[in-house]
């Protein structure tokens, strides 16, 4: 944890990358610490066999019961304290895990079990054993995903809040985000082609996160317009041809706006026509295709091998 204390974890691996013959600004990389931190804590710990983990956090653990501070205000009292932030340490390090850095989860964790649901920037170093700079900074981060936001108390301090319903807003970001990421997928698919390597990559990726986006959002079969979409995605494989709005239309007997709406619905969440995929031919047809991503380049190379070997092969029927 960055700013805070070497954990027994920390410790060894110090040991592990000095017998490795890391230098200590590597491993101060590596921890996320200051280098300072670590040519301390090996001086301070340097014994005649080297630095020793266990023989280091053994000492560690004698300074800290020597010092014994008080708690400070803004803190857990005094006997809830290790188990609160363990739990803190925990919670930040399964945020960290899934891709937010270090420090805005230790913030958050700590915000996130404050009675208050709410902490100023001192309370937040004193907890974390951090600087008001590092504080800052994470809870800019924060801010930006809109899982914090500020208030000013009735002594006027600035305080960093935690609403009920943070994870109802950082779910709708995250949503959206996922509906941008495919949309850039799939327009990076008409820059470098369906059939290329890189285009191939992109269809997967825009098909991900279209399925996540969708999956997200709810947005299931009962939508009418997806329903029409899938009954227009029938109907083109039935005719095995491009077939016109007009075309589709008269053909299922509806207004040529619904066949539209149709249409688009079915663009717009291509995740849910895998694997095949509506596409747009030449005088404003349609057509059904499989999905580029779903085969390689040599699954489709050999699919058509097959198909030009079967049209090939000479009539086994016996002559009459």
């Amino acid at each position: 944890m960055p700013g805070g204390r070497l954990t027994h974890d920390d410790r060894r691996q110090i040991a592990s990358w000095l017998a490795e013959g890391l230098g200590y600004a590597e491993i101060a990389r590596r921890l996320g610490r200051p280098t300072s931190t670590i040519s301390r804590e090996v001086a301070r710990n340097r014994a005649p066999g080297g630095y020793l983990a266990d023989r280091a956090q053994q000492v560690a653990g004698q300074r800290a019961r020597r010092r014994r501070p008080a708690a400070q205000e803004g803190e857990p009292p005094a006997g809830e304290e290790p188990s609160a932030r363990e739990f803190v340490a925990r919670f930040a390090a399964l945020l960290a895990g899934t891709g937010l850095p270090r420090m805005p989860a230790r913030v958050f964790s700590c915000l996130l079990v404050s009675e208050a649901g709410s902490l100023t920037s001192a309370e937040l170093v004193r907890r974390l054993k951090v600087s008001p700079a590092s504080v800052s900074k994470a809870i800019g981060y924060l801010e930006g995903m809109g899982l914090v936001r500020r208030a000013r108390d009735s002594g006027r301090r600035e305080r960093y809040v935690i609403d009920d319903d943070v994870w109802l807003r950082a779910f709708e970001t995250d949503t959206g985000a996922h509906a941008e990421v495919a949309a850039a997928a799939r327009h990076g698919i008409e820059i470098f082609g369906a059939g290329t390597p890189a285009g191939a990559r992109l269809g997967r990726m825009a098909g991900f996160f279209a399925w996540i986006h969708e999956q997200m959002n709810g947005s299931g079969l009962t939508d009418a317009a997806m329903h029409d979409g899938l009954t227009v995605l029938a109907a083109l494989v039935h005719a095995a041809r491009p077939l016109t709005v007009t075309d589709l239309a008269t053909a299922l007997g509806w207004p040529a706006r619904r066949a539209g709406t149709a249409l688009d619905a079915i663009s717009r969440r291509p995740a849910r026509t895998d694997p095949l995929v509506v596409v747009r031919t030449g005088r404003g047809a349609y057509a059904v295709t499989p999905r580029s991503d779903r085969l390689s380049s040599a699954q489709r190379a050999a699919l058509g091998a097959g198909a030009r070997s079967a049209r090939d092969k000479p009539d086994q029927h016996p002559q009459s």
